[in-house]
């Protein structure tokens, strides 16, 4: 699944590599006169380096014709092509697959590149050089590995020195995809990475074999082959050998002193470079396959649960894409049991269109952004079993509510947090009236502001069982109760409307929790899950009236929510019906994070009269207008006498 536009060129490279090497591999095996170690050597290098190794191939290794390769591969630079080609093959191969186990046992990434450097020394030295190069340089197992040491030491320092920070800066970006072995993005950058090893090591090999320290390459004929040469047969089959060493003096010992010292100097500065850019403790377990948002600051400080706060959704949890027409804030039937209101909540990732060609992921209650939407009455004895499908543990807040402290769903305060997959319920007795919501409170930072949230309207009630209920919370009696109850009438209105605010980061189609910290600033605004166009048209009669409750279900601005067409009353606060003294005319009222207010508005005059918040940036869609603004505006449409709307006026 293509997650990133970077991954249309990963698995473009990663298949062309394995065509090249399968290229190389038949070409080599069915005519180039090459030892065995050395065509394995250039099918693993075009493997890993894709067109660069089968570049590197054709311009030094391949005959241009039968029986020149000796002529061919002769100049000193394909001579150092061909022993940096045995070398990065061997120490690639060795740290390719320290790569791949220390990632899947979950060891931090300054470890990894010690135990890369070491398996890939081990593993260049022991097998590629002094097993596989046994019979071409003779003498016993254990002397080669002696003649060996030194220069496949610099050679691997000099690699080293150039694929590690390449690997670590790369795999430690934006995209920790690359971190793990299950994902092409891995394979990607550690080809990226051998080849930058392979441009480092390439000028200490050249210097190794001038000095007869290092095969370079090397032409194998049968005994019986003419000039021309039309039949191969490997050295170790009897062939005869040209062109494997330059005949230069042996350096000196202070020569190969300093080179041997300075590819070590290399090797500590590639090592320890990434440290001054990334967290070198963080593991592949802790943060692979994350996706930070771009133009996000980190630093060497910033630590796994942090990039995990930030990281965008993995489309590839979503469980369910809801159609664009589906609308979040609807209605949920209760299911009563031995007169308990039972409310089942499931929390899923699911696809979610803000707008008809604009989809995020999002964290869902019951497959809808926002939740469902819970009426209650006053005395209702409720409880929500909260089913967590979700990626991460989860809680909910009841904001607002007075509740049995151990019911009020902060994570690690007064609850465990509900693990992925499984079930918890909330019990309680509702004792207030007026606007409320519901929201996670486990990192609600990022849950939260990736939909995790709904409204909780509570409207007064006359049912005998729920006043004896609330008298039996206050300590009173019913008679005290049912007065108290009385007194707790809501304003009406013609019509009742809620509004649900949210910010979103979306981009090049990841959804990421939307912060106001670098990288994270929302680029999208939604008014009960939808964006401007998509958001509502509430119709309404002329001279009638529309209460609407704003719930600041946001997390990062304030927001002035506006009304054209004349003033509202503001005739609620935060679940609190203000006394008719208290009451005050607006035509703008800023909702926080956190705040409600309900409004009363009256359709005075016929028309469209728009309901939007009044930072211009934010009735845009990734600061564009579609058909007059975006984001947080709707339209409250209001008919003449006739019953007939405005026209639109002309495009």
């Amino acid at each position: 699944m293509f997650m990133q536009p970077i991954d249309i060129f990963v698995y473009g490279w990663l298949m062309i590599a394995v065509l090249c090497a399968a290229y190389v591999a038949w070409d080599q095996f069915s005519g180039n006169p090459e030892p065995t170690v050395m065509k394995w050597g250039f099918v693993l290098i075009t493997l890993y380096m894709g067109p660069i190794g089968l570049l590197l191939y054709i311009m030094a290794d391949k005959e241009p014709e039968p029986g020149t390769h000796e002529a061919f591969v002769k100049p000193l630079w394909k001579q150092g092509v061909g022993s940096t080609v045995h070398c990065v093959a061997g120490d690639a191969t060795g740290i390719i697959l320290a790569a791949v186990v220390v990632a899947m046992i979950g060891l931090p990434m300054w470890l990894d590149l010690i135990i890369e450097y070491s398996a890939g020394f081990a593993f260049g030295l022991f097998i590629f050089q002094a097993l596989f190069m046994r019979k071409m340089m003779g003498g016993s197992y254990m002397e080669n590995v002696r003649k060996s040491f030194m220069p496949e030491f610099t050679s691997m320092n000099a690699m080293m020195a150039g694929m590690a920070p390449v690997m670590a800066l790369l795999m430690m970006g934006r995209d920790m995809r690359a971190m793990w072995p299950g994902e092409p993005l891995f394979w990607a950058v550690m080809s990226i990475g051998i080849c930058m090893g392979f441009a480092t090591a390439y000028p200490v090999n050249i210097w190794l074999v001038s000095k007869a320290m290092k095969h370079g390459l090397m032409t194998v004929r049968d005994h019986s082959s003419s000039a021309e040469g039309h039949h191969h047969q490997d050295h170790d089959q009897g062939g005869t050998s040209s062109g494997s060493q330059h005949n230069g003096k042996k350096p000196t010992r202070a020569q190969l002193t300093a080179v041997a010292g300075f590819t070590c100097l290399m090797l500590i500065a590639g090592l320890s470079l990434p440290s001054v850019f990334v967290n070198l403790r963080l593991t592949a377990h802790q943060v692979g396959k994350l996706i930070m948002p771009p133009e996000m600051i980190m630093t060497p400080e910033t630590s796994a649960e942090t990039m995990r706060d930030m990281a965008a959704i993995d489309p590839r949890q979503s469980v369910y894409t809801a159609p664009p027409s589906a609308h979040g804030d609807q209605a949920l039937q209760p299911e009563v049991v031995n007169g308990i209101k039972v409310f089942h909540l499931i929390l899923e990732t699911i696809r979610w269109n803000i707008l008809n060609n604009k989809t995020v992921n999002a964290y869902a209650v019951n497959r809808q952004v926002p939740g469902p939407r819970i009426e209650l009455e006053q005395g209702d004895h409720v409880q929500f079993i909260v089913t967590n499908k979700l990626p991460d543990s989860a809680t909910l807040h009841w904001h607002g509510l007075i509740v049995p402290n151990e019911m009020d769903g902060a994570t690690k305060v007064t609850q465990s947090p509900i693990a992925p997959g499984a079930t918890y319920t909330y019990d309680y007795v509702v004792s207030q009236i007026g606007t409320y919501f519901y929201h996670s409170h486990d990192n609600p930072d990022r849950q939260q502001g990736l939909g995790l949230y709904g409204a909780l309207i509570v409207h007064p009630s006359k049912n005998p069982e729920n006043l004896s209920r609330l008298a039996a919370m206050k300590h009173l009696s019913d008679d005290a109760a049912t007065a108290i109850a009385a007194d707790s009438d809501e304003v009406k209105a013609d019509y009742d409307y809620t509004i649900l605010l949210q910010e979103w980061l979306n981009r090049d189609g990841l959804t990421y929790p939307a912060m106001p910290m670098e990288g994270g600033l929302p680029n999208y605004f939604t008014i009960n899950g939808k964006a401007y166009p998509a958001t509502d048209i509430i119709k309404l009669k002329l001279g009638s009236t529309i209460k609407i409750r704003f719930i600041g279900s946001h997390n990062n601005f304030v927001h002035p929510m506006h009304i054209h067409g004349g003033p509202f009353e503001v005739v609620a606060r935060d679940g609190l019906t203000l006394t008719v003294g208290a009451r005050f005319m607006a035509d703008t009222i800023n909702v926080a994070p956190g705040q409600r207010y309900d409004v009363v508005w009256t359709a005075r005059k016929p028309g469209r009269w728009l309901v939007h918040c009044h930072i211009p940036h934010h009735m845009a869609n990734n600061n564009q207008e579609q058909m007059g603004g975006g984001g947080l505006m709707m339209v409250l449409d209001v008919p003449d006498v006739n019953g007939q709307s405005l026209p639109m006026p002309p495009s």
